[in-house]
C-alpha cells in the first residue's frame, strides 16, 4: 500500500460569495488574449471524465533539501556545514559540475570530494552558487554535509480526465506538495501506474480518512507538470478507458443544486456518485476552491465517511456536463470539501 497524495484538508468555515461574476486571467499567449481563446475553444471542448485510482510517482528535479542538521566529527566535535547556507525547500541542481538526479548520486559526489564542494542550488526561481565544506562523519566513517534531501515521492491520486484527441490527461485538481517544505515540487520526470483499492479508512471528523492502494507494476503514463492546478501528463495507453467524451461547462454554467462525482474507492470499479453543490465561488484567487460540494450519496458515505485522501482529482458532473474536480476535504465534516473549475485544469494543457 502506499500514502495518498492529497493537499492540507480545509479546517476552518469559508464563507463564499455566491454573487460574484466568472472572471478569467487576461493573459495573452503568443500576442492572443487567453480570455477569449478559452472562451471560444473550451464550451465545445469533449473529453473523457475518468474517475481512475492510479499510482503516481515522481522524480524532483535536482534533490529537495528538507533541512539541515548536525555532523559530529571523527574528534567527537559538532559541525553544521549547511547552516545559513542551504534551507528548507532549496533544490541542489549539480554537485562540483555533476548534474544530480538522485541522493546516490549526491552522495557519491560527496564521498569523492577533496575539500569544499560546489553546488548549484535552485531557490523559488532563482539559480545561484554555493561552496560547502564536507564533515567526517564519527559515526559512519563518512563525509557528510548535514542535509536532509528527498529525491522522490511516492502515492495514490485520482485523474479527472483523459483528452481524448492529445492523449493528455490531468489529475489531482492541486499540485504536488512536498509534506515537509510545504513547497510545490518541481519535477524531472514522473508515471503513473494501474492501482487497485484493498481498503479505505474511513473519515470522521477532525480526522480524514484515505484510500489504500495496491499498486501495480503497470505504467500506464508519463507525468509532464506538477502545477497548483493539477499533474499533467499523456497516457501510454488510453484503450484502457472505457468511458464515453463529454463536453465541459465553463463556470458561469455551475450552479447550486445536485451534482455527481466519479471516484474508484472499491477495488477497480468506477462509478458516480450523488454530490449537491453548496456554494459557487467564481472569483477565488485560490483556484482549486471554486466550489463547495456535500457527498449526499448514501452508499459513498457508508465506504467512506465522504471525501477521503486520494480521491483528489475525481471529475464532478453536473447537468451532463464536466465541470470540475474534488480537491480538499473539510477536516471537521468530511462529508464537504472543494472543488477545482475545469477550466482551471485544462487550461494548463492549452497554453
Amino acid at each position: 500500500s502506499v500514502l495518498s497524495i492529497d493537499a492540507v484538508p480545509v479546517t476552518e468555515n469559508i464563507n463564499i460569495d455566491e454573487n460574484k461574476t466568472a472572471s478569467l486571467a487576461k493573459l495573452k499567449a503568443f500576442g492572443i488574449p487567453v480570455k477569449s481563446v478559452l472562451l471560444d475553444i473550451l464550451p465545445n471542448t469533449e473529453i473523457i471524465p475518468w474517475g481512475a485510482t492510479v499510482g503516481v510517482r515522481i522524480d524532483t528535479d535536482g534533490v529537495l533539501v528538507l533541512g539541515t542538521g548536525i555532523v559530529t566529527d571523527d574528534k567527537g566535535l559538532p559541525h553544521n556545514p549547511s547552516e545559513g547556507i542551504l534551507k528548507s525547500g532549496d533544490v541542489i541542481l549539480e554537485a562540483d559540475g555533476k548534474n544530480i538526479g538522485s541522493k546516490e548520486e549526491f552522495r557519491e559526489v560527496i564521498e569523492e570530494s577533496q575539500d569544499e564542494i560546489s553546488l548549484k542550488v535552485k531557490r523559488d526561481e532563482k539559480v545561484f552558487d554555493e561552496t560547502i565544506s564536507p564533515i567526517k562523519s564519527l559515526d559512519s566513517n563518512n563525509k557528510k554535509l548535514g542535509v536532509w534531501v528527498r529525491d522522490s515521492t511516492q502515492g495514490i491520486g485520482t485523474v479527472t480526465y483523459l483528452n481524448p484527441s492529445t492523449n493528455k490527461f490531468a489529475a489531482l485538481g492541486h499540485g504536488i506538495m512536498d509534506i515537509d517544505t510545504k513547497k510545490l515540487m518541481s519535477i524531472k520526470r514522473g508515471e503513473i501506474k494501474q492501482s487497485q483499492i484493498v481498503s479505505v479508512k474511513k473519515g470522521k471528523k477532525g480526522t480524514p480518512g484515505e484510500l489504500v492502494g495496491d499498486v501495480k507494476d503497470i505504467v500506464i503514463g508519463q507525468v509532464i507538470s506538477n502545477t497548483e492546478n493539477g499533474i499533467f501528463g499523456e497516457i501510454t495507453d488510453a484503450n484502457i478507458i472505457n468511458k464515453e467524451p463529454m463536453k465541459i461547462a465553463l463556470q458561469d454554467k455551475v450552479h447550486e443544486g445536485p451534482a455527481k462525482i466519479r471516484s474508484n474507492v472499491d477495488k477497480d470499479e468506477i462509478r458516480d456518485y450523488d454530490v449537491y453543490i453548496e456554494s459557487v465561488n467564481r472569483y477565488n484567487t485560490d483556484s482549486t476552491r471554486g466550489m463547495v460540494i456535500r457527498i449526499t450519496d448514501p452508499e459513498l458515505l457508508s465506504k467512506t465517511g465522504g471525501i477521503v485522501q486520494g480521491m483528489s482529482g475525481s471529475p464532478i458532473i453536473q447537468d451532463n456536463t464536466l465541470i470540475g474536480a474534488v480537491t480538499h476535504v473539510f477536516v471537521q465534516d468530511p462529508t464537504k470539501g472543494y472543488g477545482i473549475f475545469i477550466e482551471n485544469m485544462i487550461k494548463h494543457e492549452n497554453i
